[in-house]
């Protein structure tokens, strides 16, 4: 297990959000005094990989091209990535691009949507977001700003069918995202057994307890993103405690 850090954007600033508030009554955790390149910097010189710019709605393609160019290949992007545009945020310096909504159309798995931007970028600069919510004991992917439900169940052979077109997987718990009231344990007891490639998780860890019950419940497979509870995001927790708890856990790297 492993940290890995995050930039969320909203109208061009760093903030952190309640994950089921994105609409007209967005619940704002935090709004940054910094730009995204003070983060990008900050992530670069702690040398944290694998972590991701989230465009959340429109006028954000600015400071994302900034965070990008400021660490180059340290950071993934999402939100809004299709396959027309997906090349240019790979020029800019993602390391690769994450999608949701583009391959999750009318509540359905578009699979022609999905060929394309694989054609497009391959299938190691292409992470597929999977963020759920729980619904009658099952998890779905929810899509649109985790508005809408789609009919796309996450389970097994799902998860399985998944894995042949991307590197990695990126699953925000969206019944907790923001909330700070721990971690789903269950969603990521079922991703540790599901998953075989890389995976983040990310919603409602907010102390190094509950850092060490992910590794536990997950077994050490899956990765950690953590936004609100942060201090650097206007939280309680050290953030230099996480980069020093996920070192230790990983080698001194």
């Amino acid at each position: 297990m492993k940290f890995r850090p995050c930039i969320d954007l909203h109208d061009g600033k760093v903030k952190q959000i309640v994950g089921e508030t994105l609409n007209d009554a967005l619940v704002e955790n935090f709004v940054s005094g910094h730009d995204s390149v003070y983060y990008a910097d900050m992530f670069r010189n702690d040398q944290l990989t694998g972590g991701h710019v989230i465009m959340l709605g429109p006028g954000n393609e600015d400071a994302a091209s900034r965070a990008l160019q400021a660490y180059p290949g340290g950071l993934q992007v999402g939100g809004g990535i299709k396959a027309e545009n997906a090349s240019k945020y790979l020029e800019m310096g993602a390391s690769a691009v994450i999608v949701t909504s583009y391959i999750f159309q009318g509540g359905k798995l578009n699979t022609q949507n999905l060929d394309a931007i694989l054609s497009e970028v391959g299938k190691e600069r292409l992470v597929i977001d999977l963020s759920c919510k729980e619904k009658d004991g099952k998890w779905f992917v929810v899509t649109d700003q985790w508005r809408v439900f789609s009919d796309f169940e996450v389970n097994p052979a799902n998860v399985a069918y998944l894995e042949s077109y991307c590197c990695e997987f990126l699953i925000h718990a969206v019944d907790v995202e923001g909330k700070q009231s721990g971690i789903q344990q269950s969603l990521v007891r079922d991703l540790a057994a599901w998953t075989t490639i890389p995976t983040t998780y990310a919603g409602g860890a907010r102390s190094l307890a509950d850092m060490e019950q992910f590794n536990a419940l997950s077994e050490g497979k899956l990765d950690l993103t953590i936004g609100s509870a942060l201090d650097i995001f206007g939280g309680k927790l050290p953030y230099a405690d996480v980069v020093a708890y996920s070192r230790s856990l990983n080698g001194g790297q």
